[in-house]
């Protein structure tokens, strides 16, 4: 092969390089159902105009699914999940609003009143993370306390103990 040839292509693929690791990176904010069965999860977070509640994402067994995308607004998001197929959920004690179909409910306050079921929702530290995944599991018969990770191929580790009261 000619020299000028030989520099072409290793010009070429330099440039392929320096394109493929300048693309942004994807930054979301993920739920893997790695249990054994069907999952219901809603999220809660705080973004510019307040709280904010939002559910279902109806999860098959085995699968991951972003809940938000683009790069985290937040340090602190919370989770509420079901197992539809054993009963059971993955809660804690920050108690925010949710319904039993689908919703978007602005505010965490008064939710009896305002005719929504008050729920307990575990807190995700992201420590202001671009992105995040969260990690259900199975153990034994019942759901157990999740697991979470700031990338998918990181190990996860436990999630910290859920607060105490309604998030500040």
């Amino acid at each position: 092969m000619p020299r000028s040839y030989l520099s072409l292509l290793a010009g070429l693929i330099v440039l392929v390089a320096v394109i493929a690791t300048s693309a942004p990176a994807k930054a979301d904010f993920r739920l893997c159902n790695n249990t054994s069965g069907r999952v219901g999860v809603a999220i809660g977070y705080k973004d510019g105009e307040g709280w904010l509640t939002e559910g279902w994402w109806n999860l098959s067994s085995r699968i991951c699914e972003v809940l938000l995308r683009g790069e985290l607004v937040a340090r602190f998001y919370y989770v509420y999940a079901i197992d539809y197929d054993r009963g059971g959920e993955w809660s804690g004690q920050a108690f925010m609003c949710s319904r039993d179909k689908e919703f978007t409910i602005r505010g965490t306050e008064d939710c009896l009143a305002r005719g929504f079921d008050r729920t307990g929702y575990f807190e995700v530290d992201t420590s202001e993370q671009k992105s995040w995944t969260v990690q259900l599991t199975d153990s034994g018969d019942a759901p157990r306390a999740p697991l979470q990770s700031n990338s998918p191929g990181m190990s996860p580790t436990p999630a910290r103990p859920p607060s105490t009261g309604n998030p500040q």
